[in-house]
């Protein structure tokens, strides 16, 4: 397994956030992690990325253990991260936003850029546009190129339709599925359970701190609980 979380407890002073949380995810699979607000997700987040720490329980990647292990320890070894709201440098170009996602490999390289605007290709039209001008939508693409600079194993991503029109959310995941298909990893963390569902290879249910469902996207798509309350159905 690329990722295992196993029974991680987190907590955030003495407020309990995380109960027993175990999932995990193949190399090359898709993988969503649903849930409402204050359900978890970001915490899940947070604490695989090593943001956070959980009191008890493990997180491996590549089979190492990472309990202890600083976040840049954890990006050095293929993880990255598009945040929620993307957090771009406003003020910097979209191509110095991209050399900062590869900041740890001086930069990046000439085939590392070349991945970045064969995926998005308005990109390479607007390198030297201030990333804070750009729409949502583009700044979206910017977030997720520069995580791909890393070179990553595991692309997580947090709320990634967040702010976006619904025609943007389902270009959106679009990219999402051609990065995927590109061979990366990715764990999308969202509350739009429809749009994450039909791209997903399988996902999880978080609720209250608590993994509540799991299982093939294409069972959980049709899950009558699941549909009553994040499909509306």
């Amino acid at each position: 397994m690329l990722l295992q979380v196993e029974e991680i407890d987190t907590y955030y002073g003495q407020i309990h956030i995380l109960q027993k949380v175990s999932l995990e995810m193949a190399e090359g699979e898709l993988v969503c992690l649903l849930g409402g607000n204050a359900s978890g997700k970001s915490t899940t987040l947070k604490t695989i990325l090593g943001i956070v720490h959980p009191r008890r329980g493990k997180v491996r990647f590549g089979g190492e253990d990472m309990v202890g292990r600083t976040t840049s320890y954890r990006i050095g070894k293929g993880m990255a991260i598009v945040p929620e709201n993307r957090r771009l440098f406003g003020p910097m170009t979209v191509q110095e936003n991209l050399e900062m996602g590869a900041y740890l490999r001086n930069g990046g390289r000439k085939e590392d850029f070349d991945r970045v605007y064969s995926l998005f290709p308005l990109l390479h039209e607007r390198r030297k546009q201030l990333a804070g001008t750009l729409s949502g939508g583009e700044q979206q693409m910017v977030a997720m190129g520069r995580a791909l600079m890393s070179r990553p194993k595991l692309l997580l991503m947090d709320e990634p339709s967040m702010g976006l029109a619904p025609i943007l959310v389902e270009r959106n995941f679009e990219i999402i599925k051609d990065v995927h298909e590109s061979g990366v990893a990715i764990l999308v963390v969202e509350q739009n359970a429809n749009v994450s569902l039909s791209i997903a290879d399988r996902g999880y249910v978080l609720q209250t701190g608590r993994i509540v469902l799991s299982g093939a996207a294409s069972e959980l798509i049709e899950h009558t609980e699941l549909r009553r309350a994040y499909l509306g159905r």
